[in-house]
């Protein structure tokens, strides 16, 4: 019989709980398409001319490229003889398993997993991915007052910020949450004490972090100037950030549905782009990070036979 351990993650309760997150917030962005109607959509989507998604697949795929680059700097500082082809493929392959895989840490333990699968210690390995959280939380820092400015200035009626809050309310929320993020920056700040000692690595590291930003947010000032919706690029800048901080909450799988309802609502009632134009933004980003992810589903065989050692490994670093 089947002990406890032996459950895959995503049908442990929080696994589970993550799931129903997710169907909910889905099924908000659903509502919201009904909403706005198809007509609406459609007209917004034929806006963007062709060049302008092609483009806009270029940028995601070096965005994604950066992030890659960034976890091999801080891997090969760490000591581990990692190759540059080797932590690419399974850095695609955790983008793979993160949009396409039922588990509830996604690319981490795809990631966990395939340097298990090609021998990496697995302390430092571990200890990598969450340096590489902390570096990439640390680039959309710089960002976020702008985000912050947005939605205090946008005086929005009571209530109405919540969406932005991770779908939760009450200051009670709010003091769990940021006790919550102080115990994660302790955590963070003993596991990556092997860097701290490096700073040279760790700025490489943000380095690449900004590169990774500025595609994502080019491609946002892309695709917003295509529907005839444009922002200033420091606006969609602070603006992502409120979102990327709202996807940290961890109450969908890999951020689907919350990641969609969050760009919908933070560039609709902050920026002021009408509600098609915002909801097809959050789509079009949505359907980027699938396309660019598609190769990792050829260095799979990179991970799969490591994710059940993966999963207990990072579960125990995020306490």
């Amino acid at each position: 019989m089947a002990s406890k351990t032996s459950r895959p993650g995503w049908l442990s309760p929080g696994g589970l709980l993550r799931g129903l997150g997710s169907l909910i917030t889905l099924g908000l962005v659903i509502y919201l398409i009904r909403q706005q109607g198809w007509d609406e959509i459609s007209a917004a989507v034929a806006r963007i001319e062709v060049w302008r998604f092609l483009a806009a697949i270029l940028l995601t795929l070096i965005s994604r490229l950066a992030v890659a680059r960034r976890w091999y700097v801080l891997l090969r500082s760490g000591g581990v003889p990692a190759g540059w082809l080797q932590s690419l493929r399974i850095t695609f392959a955790g983008l793979f398993a993160n949009n396409f895989l039922p588990t509830t840490v996604g690319g981490d333990v795809a990631r966990m997993a395939g340097a298990l699968q090609y021998g990496y210690d697995a302390a430092v390995s571990a200890a990598s991915l969450v340096a590489d959280r902390l570096v990439g939380l640390t680039g959309f820092a710089f960002t976020l007052p702008i985000g912050l400015r947005l939605l205090a200035a946008a005086n929005l009626p009571a209530g109405a910020a919540l969406p932005l809050a991770g779908l939760a309310a009450g200051e009670s929320w709010l003091a769990r949450m940021a006790q919550r993020l102080r115990k994660i920056w302790q955590r963070l700040l003993k596991t990556i004490e092997l860097w701290l000692s490096q700073p040279r690595a760790l700025l490489t590291a943000l380095v690449f972090t900004f590169v990774h930003m500025g595609c994502l947010f080019l491609t946002l000032h892309l695709l917003l100037d295509g529907m005839h919706d444009l922002l200033p690029f420091w606006t969609i800048a602070g603006l992502y950030s409120l979102v990327y901080i709202v996807t940290l909450v961890p109450i969908s799988i890999s951020g689907w549905g919350l990641q969609e309802f969050s760009i919908s609502y933070a560039f609709s009632a902050l920026g002021g782009v009408s509600a098609a134009n915002s909801l097809v933004l959050a789509l079009m980003v949505r359907t980027l990070y699938v396309l660019v992810s598609l190769p990792g589903a050829l260095a799979l065989s990179d991970v799969l036979p490591g994710m059940a050692k993966a999963q207990p490994l990072l579960t125990k670093l995020d306490g």
